[in-house]
């Protein structure tokens, strides 16, 4: 079969590997349907996470078609259509058992595309397909289905309840990419008073505008003193960090209020600067998190619904074949526009 490997910093191939086999008796193979390129993939290939090894299978997100199971897997069969989701869980460990998937014990986690090969091939493994795999009803579509495997939890889960938004908020999201979007789609829910998106890509505060932000803070423009007019000088109830780089964290910390809570989302790669020396007497919640997915079942609920609609993210369309040329796309989004690519067999 083709997948893309990860060939060390900077280095890629689509290229013919081995096709997976079941190794463990709760393993599935999944013929993949539709897959996407997540930021963190694009974080591997800097050399951010030292963690991947050269020859490692990228990805974490798909839809597919359960080809083969292992003899202990009792909740999909051969021919079901399931999502795939970033977060592979035991079921049966301290940290599953209270929904803590991210931090599984028993070999779980973040670990396709990660520690063990992932999603961007034509087929995959599934370690503990039971607890990691959720099977697709009829209405709701490969492409929205997608969404759900890591962008939308993640930003709902890290961002939006970590952070606590509710009624009558003002909440500010720094980065508008698509991890910040789904936090602006998914704040939504909660019906804040204002939704206020920071970014310097003029296209992706555009995008901000389409997904619900109400305020928008370009370069040039003062964040501090666009969120004091909104919330009378106190700063915001939620500040969401979405790019993982020390200076917009620093930001969050800067644009929060007395009481108030910044949730960081972004994948960081380098040490950033906490203020205790401001913060200390401000009440301030800081939160961190690697996404659980807890709150796929909810979310996929309300796409079967009616009630959520992610296919927006969607700016770019591809063959599986054409995995360099998405990657293209994809990792040059200031020129290309591109918010979220899926790639379809």
């Amino acid at each position: 079969m083709k997948a893309m490997v990860y060939q060390g910093p900077g280095n890629r191939s689509w290229q013919e590997v081995p096709d997976p086999e079941i190794i463990d008796d709760t393993d599935a193979i999944v013929e993949v349907r539709a897959v996407t390129i997540c930021g963190t993939d694009l974080h591997i290939l800097k050399g951010d996470v030292p963690t991947v090894e050269p020859g490692r299978i990228l990805g974490h997100e798909a839809v597919g078609t359960v080809v083969r199971t292992g003899a202990a897997v009792r909740t999909i069969a051969e021919g079901d259509r399931v999502l795939v989701s970033c977060i592979t869980a035991c079921g049966r460990c301290r940290y599953c058992r209270i929904g803590m998937f991210g931090q599984c014990l028993g070999g779980g986690g973040w670990i396709l595309g990660h520690r063990v090969d992932g999603t961007q091939a034509e087929y995959l493994r599934v370690p503990f397909a039971d607890t990691s795999t959720y099977k697709l009803p009829e209405g709701v579509a490969d492409e929205s289905a997608l969404m759900l495997a890591d962008i939308l939890p993640t930003s709902y889960e890290v961002g939006v309840l970590n952070g606590k938004v509710g009624p009558g908020d003002t909440v500010v999201v720094v980065g508008a990419g698509p991890i910040g979007l789904s936090a602006i789609l998914s704040a939504r829910l909660f019906t804040p008073s204002h939704i206020v998106a920071v970014d310097l890509a003029p296209a992706r505060l555009e995008a901000a505008k389409r997904f619900g932000a109400d305020v928008v803070v370009g370069p040039g423009d003062d964040a501090a003193a666009a969120v004091a007019e909104l919330t009378g000088g106190l700063g915001a109830d939620t500040a969401i960090e979405a790019v993982g780089v020390p200076e917009t964290f620093e930001l969050c910390t800067r644009l929060v209020r007395p009481g108030g809570r910044v949730a960081n989302v972004g994948v960081h790669g380098k040490p950033a600067t906490l203020h205790l020396e401001d913060l200390w007497i401000k009440n301030v919640t800081i939160t961190t998190g690697l996404v659980d997915t807890y709150s796929t079942p909810t979310l996929l609920d309300m796409i079967a619904a009616g009630r959520l609609d992610p296919t927006a993210f969607i700016t770019h369309r591809f063959a599986l074949e054409e995995m360099e040329a998405a990657y293209e796309t994809f990792a040059n989004a200031q020129d290309t526009g591109a918010l979220k690519v899926v790639l379809t067999r």
